[in-house]
């Protein structure tokens, strides 16, 4: 019967030490998963590199060499895609701003911009008309290579709508060239084309000239309901406003 007994209680004892080993397995888990987690949030907070500042109003002119000045500033010009870097924005580029909330993260500002940009403006006198520029969103990149993925099949669905593009529908009366180096600031009416949606559009833009480069910068607040679409979603993204601010900078070389 003491046979019977210690052969009956083993294995109940070896069981009980099985479920004390995995139990302290799944608490290794958690504890490794919490610390990796919440470490990457902290650097996420506080390491990483700080996102580009919102454009304002001046023009981030490139340094080099500069672009000689036409003999008149009449006529076509286009935007010049080969000026700048996009190591300081100094480029020709489009972009977003979006606000999100972030698993283990909390709040951020989502940034993202693209230098694949083409376009063009007449200048007659001190008008300023047949202004359009377009933007390539498929090379949008943001400090998040998971988020530029997401946008190629949600929210501006870039594999579909690869583009959007802003013409003016009313010219721009300067009242005046300004001198080089001034900036001037000015409505511009027209259309925005977005996700295959195109509606009527006003952005106040802040222009410049250094030169032959002809600087436009701005931003415009947008409601992705307006253009049929919502934010992107995914495991990462618990939230994302319904709205954001596209932004650009183009630099314009005389034709």
């Amino acid at each position: 019967m003491a046979v019977s007994s210690s052969t009956t209680q083993e294995p109940a004892q070896h069981r009980s030490h099985t479920r004390r080993n995995l139990l302290v397995v799944i608490l290794a888990v958690i504890v490794v998963g919490g610390a990796v987690g919440g470490g990457y949030g902290l650097w996420y907070l506080f390491l990483r590199p700080g996102g580009p500042a919102a454009v304002g109003g001046a023009v981030v002119f490139p340094s080099g060499a500069p672009v000689a000045a036409p003999a008149s500033l009449d006529g076509t010009w286009n935007v010049n895609d080969s000026l700048g870097s996009m190591t300081d924005f100094s480029a020709s580029w489009v972009g977003y701003r979006v606000k999100e909330q972030l698993a283990g993260i909390g709040a951020n500002t989502a940034i993202g911009r693209t230098p694949k940009v083409t376009g063009s403006m007449t200048l007659t006198g001190t008008v300023v008309s047949n202004v359009q520029v377009t933007g390539d969103l498929t090379a949008l990149q943001s400090d998040d290579p998971n988020r530029d993925d997401q946008l190629h099949h949600q929210a501006i669905d870039t594999d579909h709508f690869p583009t959007a593009a802003f013409k003016t529908t009313t010219p721009i009366d300067l009242g005046s060239l300004p001198a080089e180096g001034a900036t001037v600031s000015v409505v511009a009416k027209g259309t925005l084309t977005l996700h295959g949606v195109t509606r009527p559009l006003d952005i106040t833009v802040q222009a410049a000239r250094q030169g032959g480069v002809i600087g436009v910068t701005g931003s415009m607040n947008i409601v992705f309901a307006d253009f049929g679409f919502n934010g992107p979603t995914s495991f990462a993204v618990l939230t994302v406003e319904d709205h954001g601010i596209m932004e650009l900078h183009v630099l314009f070389t005389h034709a």
